[in-house]
């Protein structure tokens, strides 16, 4: 493994390729990464650092974010087969015959998503701004939640907006935790406190002393009094956590299964092998239709407005 990321970096500064990795790759993937953060969090950082290639380590909705957002920069993504569940659980032009059905409807779509989906939306969220893009758009204004049923469910019942019509989509890997293993975990461990992300099924999320996006799990970990948490998301997160943390302790929640923890498959499949050859290839690449990535820009420019 020290050859492979030695060789990473001698590649990194020869082709001067930035690399971005997110939270739930492996942890000697995130070793490599020159910034570490969620999905949209990078994307921006791609547009405002000056190299002119980006490697973006995750899966494929991530890297066309970042062309999106960057169309003048080369994007490379390790393995273009490291799709996203719950990105595929909203096809386009599913979306856009939905859409047709609801014209009195806003679109709101989560980040996770095709461009072909973020180009039918009219404001894109963050699982950290989900609550406020929402609560941005008058009551009476009917909104069109994508793709995300559970995320979507969590904002309508902060909010008490009876007119957000949710797509049908979920998270794999978030929808198989476990309440009861939770419960269990708790009983074992009564001092901890529960983080849960969004993507959760309900009455998951009802466990959470915490609800929130990773960015926002690891500063309420690092905030919090309390020295151990039952960590109820993508595994990844963990080697971030003990990093920054390391004098307390993390517990990952078990899926319906009674796994241990639940891995995103799509994640762990950019590896470091992939990395080299992306790095020696210069490929594969992101590359979009213009006019499709037009409009998915107007929709994430739209939430950045917000703030």
């Amino acid at each position: 493994m020290k050859e492979k990321i030695e060789k990473i970096e001698a590649l990194k500064r020869e082709k001067g390729v930035v690399i971005l990795a997110h939270y739930y790759t492996r942890p000697e993937v995130q070793q490599v990464a020159d910034f570490l953060g969620d999905s949209l969090a990078l994307s921006v950082k791609a547009r405002d650092i000056e190299a002119k290639t980006i490697l973006f380590a995750g899966v494929h909705f991530m890297g066309e974010t970042a062309k999106v957002l960057s169309p003048e920069k080369k994007v490379l993504i390790p393995n273009p087969e490291a799709t996203c569940s719950l990105a595929e659980s909203c096809n386009a032009e599913e979306f856009a015959a939905f859409k047709a059905l609801h014209p009195e409807a806003l679109v709101v779509s989560y980040v996770n998503t095709t461009v072909g989906v973020k180009a039918l939306t009219d404001i894109c969220c963050t699982s950290s701004n989900a609550l406020q893009v929402v609560e941005s758009i008058p009551r009476e204004q009917p909104i069109i939640f994508a793709p995300d049923k559970n995320l979507g469910s969590y904002i309508k019942k902060i909010t008490g907006r009876d007119n957000m019509i949710l797509w049908n989509g979920a998270c794999h890997v978030h929808e198989k935790f476990s309440k009861e293993g939770i419960l269990t975990l708790k009983k074992a461990h009564p001092e901890a406190k529960v983080v849960v992300h969004p993507e959760c099924r309900g009455e998951v999320a009802d466990l959470a002393d915490y609800c929130g996006s990773t960015a926002g799990i690891l500063s309420y970990c690092g905030e919090s009094d309390c020295d151990t948490f039952i960590v109820v998301t993508e595994p990844g997160i963990l080697a971030e956590m003990e990093k920054r943390y390391p004098q307390k302790k993390f517990i990952p929640a078990p899926s319906v299964e009674g796994k241990a923890c639940n891995e995103c498959e799509y994640m762990k499949m950019i590896t470091l092998e992939s990395i080299i050859a992306c790095l020696e290839n210069e490929a594969p690449t992101i590359e979009l239709d213009e006019e499709t990535r037009q409009k998915a820009s107007k929709s994430i420019e739209a939430m950045v407005k917000i703030g």
